[in-house]
């Protein structure tokens, strides 16, 4: 007799399969039964996953700071690091790589989420010093070390009670693209055959892409209505242009995002360069007086547009915070249930639903709060007792606050809005330590410590929400993943800090063959005239805060619309392109069936494109690191050519994907 698809019994780790209902929906009554058996115990913490976590760790902090310092890119490092650990455990002819690889890639994942914390906020201190020589700004190892790692264990704590709410409860309500990529990679490993066969080989695709495109600049990475002289014209007199990225890291994203969500990003792109913008540039004057049609489409966006966004997204965290207050409720009201054995409880809990308790969540806060008190008081800032107890209840409000955004951001886009989350930290947080004396060079350290402190929480909770929906599909222990999550966030802000130091200094901000830096400059200029006089754009904050209250009423995301009107035009996009396929690929058939099995092909496929991208970036990052020019002459990228084959090459590569998809053997 045939059982019930709800009470179909778990698989076994060699009959390696994704459940049929792991990215839908679950009709009433019907409950995910993960890979791993959950009353099955497998090998998780041990040597072999503890080292090569550890190893990954190192190795993607100082890459990815690296990377984000000098060229303004930070590489998302869970994909490339479950690609090594699925290399690694088949080379060693693992017998448990499937629940070994999941807790190697949560462990090493904390490098991109410190890296990106770190290097969007403290480097705006050493950037300030440099154009300020006057300033005394002093910044040291310790600092940096103990504002990432803080930061890190806040976002780990305040995360865990969430995990619930974002990885089972809504179960198949958010897409989450980069955990779906990750599994992909991390099941395919553990099949081999056919499943490995087709994801390296797109990983092949897209990394050679990419890697031709950034590296050797066969083409151009931007296609842009400026490569011709009509379009320049447009740009410049009208302020509308229309530009894109050619890469597959993105058109990968965008499949695995869906078409719903590139549509609703790309709406909000599309207000702000392809209304707000070329109105502004037709009629807009600055404070100074300064007519806005002789500025260029990308400075009225970076300089005006994008603080809508910002605004908005802040909004949208106020209404996420408010929306989980249910949830919030009740994950927090455990703690104070009486007569309640916790021990007792958890020992009911089955393996794969078990987190760490509630008592350790709040003792382990409670010493986050000692510690950066401790920190704040003889740290070398100078600030009073008034002063630091600000600084920390800015710290937790922020952290607590915009945790759920960050959780919700890359569940639904695969992409945390941190840096606009902590532009919003650093107006406020400026504002508020600024009223009770903090002021100057104090005040900067004091407020980019404290943003950073907020920055490096936010991204750890966006980044950890990914780890742990892949460990729920796959069927690991949440709490082995908790736990070791600790000793990342501890390494990579060691690795962090000491990279940050040894960068500032050998390249510094200013000048020839300076470090890009984009977002710590945006802080930097932020916070300059907050903490030395200056204006900040309240309006355009309020504006943002409005639109995304009346998006909520209408029922469009409005963080999904805020972000993409926050983050630029050239990066949403090729979204719309990927998501696109996404909806073709499922859906020209008649049969539902065939549709299915068309559009897992295609989420292999880009989880591959996506992967091998991410991975030849870091390869080119090195090359880079070493001066290593292979690059074409400059006679070609000025040619009209160069432009042409973007186009082409971008083409080919959608062409791929759609092909690819729809193709299918007789045994698939």
């Amino acid at each position: 007799m045939e059982l019930p698809k709800n009470e179909m019994p778990q698989q076994e780790e060699n009959e390696v399969k994704m459940p049929d209902n792991a990215y839908s929906e679950l009709k009433n009554g019907e409950t995910y039964k993960p890979i791993l058996i959950s009353d099955k115990k497998y090998p998780e913490i041990n040597a072999w996953t503890v080292t090569w976590g550890i190893l990954m760790a190192i190795i993607f902090s100082a890459a990815t700071a690296y990377s984000g310092l000098r060229f303004g890119q930070v590489f998302e490092a869970a994909i490339p690091i479950a690609i090594i650990a699925v290399g690694a455990s088949t080379i060693a002819k693992r017998k448990s790589a499937l629940s070994e690889n999941v807790i190697i890639q949560s462990i090493g994942a904390s490098s991109g989420v410190i890296v990106a914390g770190a290097i969007f906020t403290l480097p705006a201190i050493y950037i300030i010093q440099e154009k300020n020589p006057g300033i005394a700004l002093d910044v040291n190892f310790l600092q940096i070390f103990l504002a990432s790692l803080f930061g890190g264990f806040l976002g780990i704590l305040f995360l865990i009670p969430f995990r619930k709410y974002f990885v089972s409860d809504m179960h198949g309500k958010y897409p989450f693209p980069e955990a779906t990529a990750t599994t992909e990679i991390i099941v395919s490993g553990a099949k081999g055959g056919n499943q490995l066969k087709l994801l390296l080989i797109s990983g092949l695709i897209g990394g050679l892409y990419d890697f031709f495109m950034s590296t050797f600049k066969f083409w151009s990475e931007t296609i842009s209505s400026t490569m011709c002289n009509f379009g320049a014209k447009i740009a410049s007199t009208h302020k509308f242009v229309f530009d894109m990225s050619g890469s597959a890291i993105l058109l990968g994203t965008g499949y695995l995002i869906g078409l719903k969500y590139a549509m609703v990003i790309c709406a909000g792109s599309f207000l702000s360069w392809w209304f707000i913008v070329p109105l502004l540039g037709q009629y807009g004057i600055t404070e100074a007086g300064v007519l806005m049609n002789t500025m260029e489409p990308g400075v009225i966006f970076k300089d005006f547009v994008r603080y809508i966004g910002i605004g908005g997204i802040a909004m949208a965290g106020i209404l996420g915070v408010i929306k989980s207050a249910g949830v919030i409720k009740t994950s927090f009201g455990t703690i104070f249930r009486k007569n309640t054995n916790v021990s007792s409880e958890e020992q009911q809990i089955i393996r794969t639903q078990r987190d760490i308790s509630m008592k350790i969540i709040l003792f382990g806060l409670l010493g986050v709060l000692v510690l950066m008190s401790i920190f704040f008081f003889f740290g070398g800032m100078n600030m009073s007792f008034t002063q630091v107890l600000v600084g920390i209840l800015v710290v937790f409000a922020f952290a607590f606050l915009f945790t759920t955004v960050a959780a919700t951001a890359i569940a639904t886009v695969g992409t945390n809005p941190v840096s606009g989350m902590t532009m919003m930290t650093l107006i406020l947080s400026s504002f508020i330590l600024s009223a009770v004396g903090l002021s100057g060079g104090t005040g900067i350290i004091t407020a980019l410590i404290v943003g950073g402190i907020v920055c490096s929480a936010l991204a750890m909770a966006g980044g950890f929400i990914t780890d742990l929906k892949i460990g729920y599909w796959i069927g690991t222990s949440p709490y082995k993943q908790q736990s070791l999550k600790f000793l990342g966030t501890f390494v990579s802000a060691l690795t962090v800090g000491g990279v940050i130091i040894i960068l500032s200094k050998t390249y510094g901000y200013t000048g020839n063959d300076a470090l890009v830096a984009p977002q710590a400059n945006a802080m930097a200029a932020i916070i300059e005239p907050l903490m030395f006089g200056g204006s900040t754009p309240w309006l355009l904050y309020i504006i943002g805060a409005i639109l995304a209250l009346l998006l909520d009423r209408i029922g469009i995301p409005a963080l999904a619309f805020s972000l993409g009107m926050f983050i630029p035009l050239q990066l949403n996009i090729p979204l719309l392109f990927g998501g696109a396929i996404a909806w073709f690929v499922g859906s020209r058939n008649k049969s539902e069936e065939i549709n299915k099995k068309r559009k897992e092909k295609g989420t292999l496929l880009a989880s591959g494109l996506l992967a091998g991208a991410a991975i030849m970036g870091v390869v080119s990052a090195i090359l880079r690191y070493f001066d290593v020019n292979m690059s074409m002459p400059e006679t070609w990228i000025a040619s009209p050519a160069f432009s042409i084959l973007a186009i082409i090459m971008f083409v080919a590569l959608c062409t791929y994907l759609i092909l690819h998809s729809i193709k299918l053997k007789k045994e698939e």
